[in-house]
This record gives structure tokens, sequence and C-alpha cells, in this order.
């Protein structure tokens, strides 16, 4: 269950760490030992929550970090290597939320999103995968997508895009590097009670909804300590792909896999569901 794994000795990265699930996946690593380096955008949030893992006795480093610029994510994986000299679980989990009618988004909002979802991965993984190769032991990646990266969502195709394209880019690198010892692992939360909603970019008809969809992600949604929990299993098992909470993602997931076509009409039902809000 994930309960028992012992991460002394081991390194590991977490990117939006200042918050919400990175938060919580943060403190977690460091609780079983791990020496965890904190990357935030916020300078100020990082470091209080290297403050939080050094108060419990744990070891953390904070780093400010926006994962869009592929020349910051190179600096800090050369100097994580410089200092630790291995790296031993990389969470690529910082992101944004972006919500509304595609007649009222932009290509602005389609680029912002996928620079920072879906390129922010991927840069993490140019940065620092090579070096874990050389290494010479075994590491986990874990990427965070999202419910929305396996079941489609109404208004939400730019976010879903980006999500979508880290559980595809996680298969993929998993096929390809497993056998190598780097195993990834895509975490698709659905409902969790962070900031994303509360912070996220809205447009058209969502923009009325914005209060009354943060409110309910108050309320409804688990909390990300569950989702670092998921991280941790999936760090100890491999496991590939990682719906959580499974009570709240799993029966959308499957049906989806077994009949794209049979999900569309739950996924109207859903936008129904956010329209009457």
């Amino acid at each position: 269950m994930g309960r028992d794994v012992d991460l002394h000795g081991r390194v590991a990265v977490v990117t939006g760490a200042g918050s919400g699930i990175g938060r919580s996946t943060a403190l977690l690593l460091a609780r079983r030992g791990a020496s965890v380096h904190v990357a935030d955008i916020n300078a100020e949030s990082a470091e209080q929550v290297s403050r939080e893992i050094e108060s419990a006795g744990g070891s953390a480093t904070a780093h400010a970090l926006d994962v869009s610029d592929p020349a910051a994510l190179e600096a800090l994986a050369e100097a994580i290597f410089a200092s630790d000299g291995h790296v031993d679980i990389l969470h690529n989990n910082a992101g944004i939320g972006h919500g509304g009618n595609l007649e009222a988004t932009t290509v602005e909002d389609w680029q912002r999103v996928i620079g920072v979802n879906l390129l922010g991965v991927a840069y993490g993984i140019q940065a620092f995968v090579p070096r874990m190769l050389a290494q010479g032991r075994p590491a986990s990646v874990i990427n965070t997508a999202s419910q929305a990266g396996i079941t489609p969502a109404p208004k939400m195709a730019p976010y879903c895009a980006s999500k979508y394209g880290i559980v595809g880019m996680t298969e993929s690198l998993n096929a390809e590097l497993s056998g190598r010892g780097i195993h990834f692992s895509a975490i698709c939360p659905g409902i969790i009670d962070t900031n994303i909603v509360a912070t996220a970019t809205v447009r058209g008809d969502l923009v009325a909804k914005h209060d009354k969809l943060t409110d309910f992600y108050d309320k409804r949604g688990v909390s990300p300590d569950e989702v670092a929990q998921a991280v941790l299993r999936a760090i100890d098992r491999h496991t590939l792909i990682v719906p959580v909470p499974r009570r709240q993602v799993s029966v959308p997931y499957l049906l989806h896999r077994i009949s794209p076509r049979l999900m569309q009409p739950l996924t109207r039902a859903i936008d129904r569901f956010v329209s009457r809000l």
C-alpha cells in the first residue's frame, strides 16, 4: 500500500511543490526519508514547504522555477546532479487550469496551457531523464496528468489536450525506458481540493460560474494528501496509469476505454450539471 516504502538515501525533485498536490507529495516523500528538492514558480511558497520539511526533521532545498522555461529546468537539473550526484524520483507536477467556451478561448490561452502543462513536463524529462539514465541506478518519473487526461471534459479543450498529451508521453517513455530502469507513471486526479480552479483562467460562460466551481472543489474535492499516497504507491509498484481517487475516476475511465462514443452523453451531462451551478 506504499505505507512501508523507505526512501532514505533517495533524492526527489517535485515541481509545483509550493501548494496542493506537489506540496503534499514533497512532504510525504520527505517523511519517508527522501531528500527533496522543492521547486515552484512562487519562491516564497517553495521556501515555506522546505521549512515545513526541515522543521519535521527532513531534508529539503527550495528552488524558484518556471517549468515553461527549458533553460531553467536544464540549469536546475545540472545543479542538483552536481550537488547530489543522482535523482531517484522526478515528479513533474506543476500545472495550471483553464476553462471556457471554444469561441471565447484565445490562441494565447492554448499556448500558455500547453506551454506549462505539457511542455513543462517535456522540458523536465529532457533535463533530468538523460542524466538519470547515466547515473547507474533505477529511478521513477511521475507525471501529474488529470482525469481530464483520460476522459473528455467539455469547455476544457486546451487543458484536456495538455493532459492527454502527458498520458501519451508517459506511456511512450515507459515503453522505451522501463527496460533501462526508468519507470514512468501518470497520476490522473479527479476533483481535488487544491487552488487549481481558483487560479485558473476562465472564459465565456464559465466566468459567471468561477466562484461556484471553486466552492464546489473546496467542498467536494478530496485531500491532495490522497493523491500523494497514490504517487508513493506508483513509485513502489511502477503503476503506469493511476486514477485517483479510484472511487471517483475509475468508472468514467473504464467507460471511456470501453467506448469513447458512449462516454459522450455522460460528458454532456457533466456540462449541463456545471451550467446549473
